[in-house]
């Protein structure tokens, strides 16, 4: 069966930029780009086989209760249809006694389980899978399986159940200095900032599909941000031997945290295939992704902010609450700005879970710092207006020279360069301070900015590099790329490390055999994956060096000569990378400041982002282009954020309204202004050996802020419930 499957190796396909010979920091077009214009990338649901089998995923009506029968007589009965599986006949999974998840820290309590019993947590969760020959005739045969049910009294709103809020198994809570030390300020803001659950709606739907051999080898092709992951919760669930969990995922239609842990679909399409003893390829629906893949919980924050009258901040209370499942603790890091953005020597932040009956949330295309920074931001414009001065100067006046959270000196910090050159370049000198003062015809217009702040971390991961006899590198690791350039980005760090051309480099990826790297999450890939190639490539070159007998290491290597001297049809390094003793010393941010303009009509109250500004540190640039790409794409975000995202539950059924791509509204093309990024593209000396921090957060994380204070600036209208939609305005 695996002969049938290709490997993914894909060379550089690319014109042959070079400035200094160095590949690190061009504006290479991606590796894969080739593959996915053309249609040749397969994604998780284009793996074929001659007797794969297709499973249609039927979902529960309501929010909570129990199953109480299951009738399929009628869709068993139809040609095609090979079984409707459920928890009175799914194969046994061994691991459903314990919790293979306990130890991702994010999450607490358990998981859900498809198929284990007769218990609803949610509505649309999944209750049978019927299977087939054809995806038809699964289709068909889902529509006429019946099931009854006994329904319980649910809840999901969590502005109703904020009063039963929970202390999480793993707090967050902090406290430096005076707890109400704000109280006592001349001049405070105390206020409360509301953002809706928002959900992931990638393109490329949740697929998997797997296939065993014999009871103890499994195969599964997959959409995820980490194929080590779903190998070692494939084998504690079914007690195998790692090597005998075979994972592929080189192509990921969009991910950003909704493929970042293993989601009903995978465990449907595993336990169907083990029970037909064929090929199972399990594909959602859109509206199945609305409510089986995660999703940015709602919160309610509460936000007090004190100064003295010359704007130096006393003290901030930050009090979060964040809806999650009844049966799963998740927890956001909607405090993390807060803690480290401003010098303020008292703070105070606490959290708490608001548990719903409904499916688990999850990091929704940005952490939670995404929400946090929208409370932060949204209260340091409302405290600059109170103390009569300009935003950026307030910013400014609060700048921490170190992490008064860790009490230790950045690894590097450049946001006072991030405000000066979005400033210059938006003409934030030109704002008139007063709101409602600036107009463009009958149109208000509002300028607004805000900043923003990440961790930059580099987690422990390995990858090995081979040369071939003529001269050409292959790179073999099981990093994920679901979008931004990372495979892109390891040709290039390759190519530097050898010295050759970014042309002349391979790789192979996301396949669960070759060498550990950490899930595609959190900003830290470049850093931890992209150290362990760099670490690879020089110690690669050390061995041809050696051999060699070159004792001036900066002389080029002629690798072709030197394998042919030898008689060696290759040569090849692995190296395993971590942190070094500097990162636990040093406190590893990246940061960004935006700038943004906003027209509002007067009658109407339509918001049109118009122009935006933003500049971002994130070190060393390994590639503009794809770079530039991740903010582009974050601004866009940002703009469906504030403007427009929302999943609508109607809470009678606990159901989602706008369970669709017309109703669930997100930018397109019309609503997106013109946009300029900016990096500060400056080494960072500590993280690791590129200089490079994290970049796949940061663009994001206090955007919607800066689009929030422009429309209070444009209208004299604070809105601090997201989205900022007309009527809100009206």
């Amino acid at each position: 069966m695996l002969s049938q499957i290709n490997l993914v190796q894909i060379s550089t396909e690319m014109s042959k930029i070079a400035i200094n010979n160095k590949a690190i920091g061009q504006p290479i077009s991606r590796v894969e780009g080739y593959a996915k214009v053309t249609g040749s990338a397969r994604y998780a649901a284009d793996y074929h086989f001659n007797d794969l089998a297709y499973g249609v995923v039927i979902t529960s009506t309501i929010a909570k209760g129990r199953i109480l029968e299951i009738d399929s007589k009628f869709a068993e009965q139809l040609p095609g249809v090979l079984t409707v599986m459920s928890y009175l006949n799914a194969p046994d999974v061994p691991g459903y006694g314990h919790n293979p998840m306990s130890a991702i820290p994010i999450f607490a309590g358990k998981e859900f389980k498809p198929f284990l019993d007769n218990q609803i947590h949610y509505n649309l969760q999944p209750v049978a899978l019927v299977i087939a020959n054809a995806l038809e005739q699964a289709q068909y045969a889902a529509s006429l399986v019946k099931i009854r049910y006994e329904a319980e009294e649910h809840h999901t709103d969590i502005h109703n159940q904020i009063n039963k809020a929970i202390t999480p198994d793993k707090p967050s809570d902090y406290t430096r200095g005076q707890t109400d030390a704000w109280k006592n300020a001349p001049v405070k803001i105390e206020k409360e900032y509301q953002t809706p659950l928002q959900v992931h709606n990638p393109m490329e739907p949740h697929a998997t599909t797997a296939y065993w051999e014999g009871n103890d080898r499994l195969y599964i092709f997959n959409k995820t941000q980490s194929v080590k992951t779903t190998r070692q919760q494939f084998a504690k669930y079914f007690n195998l031997k790692e090597e005998n969990v075979k994972v592929l995922s080189p192509f990921v239609g969009g991910a950003f945290g909704s493929s970042s842990r293993m989601w009903p679909q995978e465990m449907a399409a595993v336990m169907g295939a083990k029970k037909v003893q064929r090929p199972v390829q399990v594909a959602l629906q859109r509206r199945q992704v609305f409510n089986m893949v995660g999703y940015r919980p709602a919160s309610v924050q509460k936000y007090a902010i004190g100064a003295n009258v010359d704007g130096t901040l006393t003290g901030i209370n930050h009090e979060a609450f964040g809806s999650t499942s009844q049966y799963e603790q998740f927890m956001e890091r909607i405090l993390e700005p807060t803690k480290s953005m401003y010098n303020c020597a008292n703070v105070h932040t606490t959290y708490k879970l608001v548990p719903l009956d409904m499916s688990t949330p999850c990091p929704t295309r940005g952490p939670g710092e995404t929400s946090g920074s929208f409370a932060m931001e949204s209260a340091m414009d409302e405290l600059a207006y109170a103390l009569h001065m300009d935003p950026l100067e307030l910013r400014l006046k609060n700048f921490t020279t170190s992490d008064p959270l860790k009490n230790q000196p950045w690894s590097s910090n450049y946001l006072k360069e991030c405000y000066e050159i979005g400033a210059e370049k938006f003409g934030w000198n030109k704002r008139n301070p007063v709101p409602g003062s600036m107009q463009n015809g009958e149109m208000l217009v509002g300028l607004g900015m805000s900043a923003g702040i990440y961790k930059a971390e580099r987690a422990p991961a390995a990858a090995s590099i081979k040369v071939l006899a003529d001269g050409s590198a292959l790179i073999r690791c099981s990093v994920a790329d679901t979008g931004p350039g990372s495979v892109t980005i390891m040709t290039q760090i390759a190519a530097d490390a050898l010295a050759i051309p970014a042309d002349r480099v391979k790789i192979e990826w996301a396949n669960a055999d070759l060498p550990e790297a950490p899930p595609q999450y959190g900003s830290h890939t470049t850093a931890s994956t992209g150290s362990a190639v760099h670490d690879a490539g020089i110690a690669l070159k050390q061995k041809f060096a050696d051999l060699a007998h070159l004792n001036d290491r900066s002389k080029p290597i002629n690798y072709t000569d030197i394998l042919k001297q030898h008689n060696l049809p290759e040569l090849e390094a692995t190296a395993a990378s971590k942190p070094g003793p500097e990162n636990e010393k040093h406190s590893g941010k990246s940061f960004s400041a935006h700038f943004v303009e906003v027209q509002v009509h007067p009658l109407t109250c339509e918001v049109r982002v118009t122009r935006v500004v933003s500049v971002v540190d994130a070190g060393k640039i390994m590639n503009h282009k794809t770079a530039h790409s991740q903010v582009l794409g974050s601004v866009v975000w940002g703009i469906g954020i504030a403007l427009m995202e929302e999943g609508i539950v109607d809470h009678r059924t606990g159901r989602y309204v706008n369970n669709n791509l017309a109703d669930y509204h997100v930018p397109v093309n019309a609503d997106l202004p013109n946009v300029e990024v900016h990096f500060i593209d400056r080494d960072d000396p500590v993280i690791d050996p590129m200089g490079a921090k994290g970049l796949g957060e940061i663009g994001l994380i206090g955007f919607t802020a800066a689009v929030a204070n422009a429309v209070y600036h444009a209208t004299g209208k604070r809105l601090r419930q997201l989205p900022i939609t007309p009527d809100k305005l009206l």
